[in-house]
């Protein structure tokens, strides 16, 4: 018993690997062993093989046992050693799998996947941001990155959660910024200081668009003023933090029901949204795409930016145009479908 006691302490000190290797050799050896021991009960290796394995799980089905009393001596010496190796396994891989849970939880682990969506900064506005998101794609991947050291969102499986400060290389890289669809970056409502809360946006921003400039990146900025000392950073969008809600206020109190109209442009929770179609090649105007939008239950909002291209209907339709439309769910899905 001593002894044994000594070996399972030598045991659980291992690496992984070094168990995994052990215990795949016991199996083999003793496969062989068993059948080399009782070649007429089990005829073949693999058979030999097949008994270790069932009588390790503790099934033992009786369709093979041992016969001869070194046979049986030999079964006993698997149930002492056997048996414990496998559950030291079965306690390995429970234990791995709750460290996994805490890593997760604390924000260690590495994010592995691609075309996801990279929030930086916990706020209230982080989470309307996720709830947005999953309401677009319920699939979609999304890493948050924080310096809190908890998971905000620990019942989400499809939100990983980065420990860190997000202007850091190393930071970046393990929320696999490179293979990002896009990044969020939002003001750090822990700096009090609007310049200062800018000036770590800066920071953010340039560090991305240096490690990965290809990602469609979008941020928060606090005081107008500072969008000029973006520009050189070539940051996708600008958000002018607490803008459109004061002039939400002031459209909501002088032109009544106006903010329930941007209210659902604004999110895909409300009515109908705004979507991005393709062009169809039976239009050369934008007044075909209207009038075959409307056909359809949809209304021809913009070309990129070009909210005035209902004055513009005679006008053919740029080869690089990107057209918008306001629609429900259905009505898009049909006509890009179709």
């Amino acid at each position: 018993m001593h002894f044994l006691i000594r070996i399972s302490g030598k045991l659980l000190h291992l690496k992984k690997k070094s168990i995994a290797l052990i215990i795949l050799a016991f199996i083999i050896l003793s496969a062989t062993t068993a059948f080399l021991l009782e070649p007429d009960t089990f005829h073949n290796w693999f058979n030999a093989f097949y008994w270790v394995m069932t009588t390790m799980a503790t099934v033992g089905y009786g369709d093979y046992f041992a016969t001869t009393a070194i046979g049986k001596v030999f079964t006993i010496f698997i149930y002492i050693f056997g048996i414990g190796l496998l559950s030291l396994v079965i306690g390995k891989v429970i234990d791995a799998m709750g460290e996994m849970q805490r890593r997760r939880g604390a924000g260690t682990l590495n994010f592995h996947g691609h075309n996801h969506v990279i929030l930086i900064n916990w706020s209230r506005k982080t989470q309307a941001a996720v709830d947005e998101i999953l309401c677009y794609d319920a699939k979609c991947k999304i890493v948050i990155i924080d310096e809190n050291g908890r998971h905000p969102l620990e019942q989400l499986e499809q939100v990983h959660f980065i420990s860190g400060d997000a202007s850091s290389d190393d930071i970046l890289l393990k929320a696999n910024i490179g293979s990002a669809r896009a990044a969020i970056v939002f003001s750090d409502t822990r700096i009090d200081e609007a310049s200062l809360s800018d000036g770590k946006t800066l920071l953010i921003a340039s560090s991305i668009e240096r490690i990965a400039p290809q990602v469609h990146t979008t941020v928060e900025i606090m005081q107008e003023k500072n969008i000029q000392n973006f520009k050189h950073v070539h940051v996708n969008e600008f958000v002018l933090s607490h803008d459109a809600i004061s002039r939400l206020a002031v459209r909501s109190a002088l032109q009544e029901g106006n903010s329930e109209v941007i209210t659902q442009l604004l999110s895909r929770q409300h009515g109908d949204d705004i979507y991005e179609i393709p062009r169809s090649s039976a239009w050369n105007t934008y007044g075909d795409a209207f009038q075959a939008l409307l056909r359809q239950g949809a209304t021809l909002l913009s070309d990129r930016g070009d909210l005035g291209i209902n004055r513009k209907l005679e006008q053919p339709i740029p080869a690089d145009a990107r057209l918008y439309i306001v629609a429900d769910e259905e009505t898009y899905r049909r006509i890009k479908t179709g």
